[in-house]
């Protein structure tokens, strides 16, 4: 189990405690943590239950779960729930899914500009992703584009198991990568201390879509605050358990993020991160 999913549940739970919910009162959570990809038995185990609402926050879990349950409330955190034909509109879902959507491309593309600005002269990116997480499919398109305006050189690389981690490294220093963007992916939150500690051997600054990594020790981290989000998911639980319908609930979008930046990661690798970066990070470690 990871610390982390304990944390997202306490806020989860803190939002619906906000909201008049007790549990084992009046309402009935039951968790899972899920770290491969046998979705399909998770969503079987969790539909033998008689749940009312699934809340879910990876985009591989939202449709599994729209595609075995087809009628049942769905509130899902999710990269491009409109791309990835999750809903058909954010602001008319349609469908039995609702929820929170991060605009994944737009994030990436924040993303490089920031490790740009980090090391100015880099002039080849290596960004690492999830090839079988189907909201990469845009997210990468804008990333090539950016990349273009920028003046940087994408190389991509496919990492669908922990054990794809290692040769993804070792590649990106073989073709002479100047740094490192692991996009937004389960698969890496969960395997942050890993990451981070991959990184630092091969002394390329690389930057997260999570802040867990980089208190992991990674260098930095841009990203919507989780947190919040995750009390704002209590909020639809809240309407839906209510009578409202997930079809009728517009999907938000997140309004706080979060910038976090490693120092002690930065001086280990010999980097020296800009003043004006520093100035604007929500949290500096050291």
């Amino acid at each position: 189990m990871s610390a982390d999913f304990f944390s997202d549940l306490l806020e989860l739970r803190s939002g619906l405690r906000d909201l008049g919910y007790t549990e084992g009162q009046n309402i009935v959570l039951e968790s899972r943590f899920v770290q491969d990809a046998n979705h399909d038995a998770l969503i079987a185990e969790l539909l033998g239950l008689k749940i009312d609402i699934l809340v879910t926050w990876t985009t591989p879990l939202a449709l599994a779960s729209k595609r075995a349950a087809p009628a049942l409330p769905i509130v899902a955190i999710t990269g491009d729930p409109v791309g990835t034909k999750l809903v058909e509109s954010l602001a008319r879902p349609g469908g039995n899914v609702t929820g929170i959507a991060i605009l994944t491309d737009m994030l990436e593309v924040k993303n490089l500009e920031l490790l740009k600005e980090l090391v100015p002269s880099a002039t080849r990116v290596a960004v690492v992703w999830n090839p079988d997480n189907a909201v990469w499919a845009r997210a990468l398109v804008a990333l090539d584009d950016a990349a273009k305006t920028l003046g940087v050189t994408i190389q991509r690389l496919e990492v669908r198991r922990a054990e794809d981690l290692h040769g993804a490294f070792s590649r990106a220093v073989a073709d002479r990568a100047n740094a490192l963007l692991f996009v937004r992916d389960a698969l890496f939150t969960a395997n942050r201390a890993e990451i981070s500690d991959h990184a630092v051997k091969s002394r390329l600054p690389a930057i997260y879509g999570y802040r867990g990594i980089v208190a992991a020790g990674g260098l930095i981290s841009y990203d919507a605050d989780f947190d919040a989000m995750l009390r704002r998911t209590a909020i639809y639980v809240d309407k839906i358990l209510k009578g409202e319908k997930p079809a009728d609930l517009p999907v938000e979008q997140p309004t706080k993020f979060e910038l976090v930046i490693n120092l002690k990661t930065a001086k280990t690798i010999g980097l020296t991160v800009p003043p004006f970066l520093l100035a604007r990070a929500n949290e500096v470690i050291e």
